[in-house]
């Protein structure tokens, strides 16, 4: 009897970390190219868009929450719902980092897996002359202890913003779940990290 195994239409990723440290603004650069400087409190909100990986559609949920933490009951249904996870925080506020910390000990107590695709972003870096936390520091820690990927990013100048999306996917094993070639070629998203997928009409996001 042959097993058959399903390929994976619908992926759900999560953005996790302090307020204010540009998780909205990181999704929204992403899926509108836009960019609102005036933080706007976020309670949790869901975007799903279809996109095009490899010729299959795909539906990828985002989900954006709150950094208020009030809800902890709901911030654990949603790691147990989820297939990866972006852990934000502030190149300019060291207290954001801390918080990072603990949700990555969270999510791991709650998927109880080591390996749970985790992609670590330190957003703001347009203002880097308000740098308070170490790039190199925070690789180090990625690299000795806690093995997971990280990302310096920009929403406001579009740096690197398409490119975590990108990694957060591969961790999850979508494009190569759905096309072997695509493992090989690793060209699922454009390489250029300040691209954005172009929209077509139908409001979906081709991404090759």
């Amino acid at each position: 009897m042959s097993l058959e195994v399903k390929e994976k239409t619908e992926v759900r990723l999560v953005f996790l970390g302090a307020a204010g440290v540009g998780k909205t603004a990181l999704i929204s650069r992403f899926l509108q190219d836009t960019f609102e400087p005036k933080h706007r409190r976020t309670v949790e909100e869901l975007h799903s868009k279809e996109f095009d990986i490899g010729g299959a559609k795909v539906t990828i949920h985002i989900m954006d929450t709150s950094g208020s933490y009030s809800f902890p009951a709901m911030r654990k249904l949603c790691i147990q719902n989820s297939d990866a996870f972006a852990l934000v925080y502030a190149i300019n506020d060291p207290e954001s980092l801390e918080a990072v910390k603990s949700l990555r000990d969270e999510i791991l107590a709650v998927k109880e897996d080591k390996f749970t695709p985790i992609v670590v972003v330190g957003n703001k870096t347009d203002r880097h002359g308000e740098r308070t936390v170490s790039s190199e520091d925070v690789l180090s820690t990625m690299e000795l202890d806690w093995n997971n990927s990280f990302l310096e990013t920009s929403a406001k100048e579009n740096n690197n913003v398409l490119e975590v999306f990108r990694e957060l996917l591969q961790q999850a094993n979508l494009p190569s779940r759905l096309s072997p070639a695509l493992r090989r070629r690793r060209e699922t998203f454009p390489k250029d990290g300040n691209k954005r997928p172009p929209m077509n009409k139908t409001n979906s996001c081709l991404i090759s």
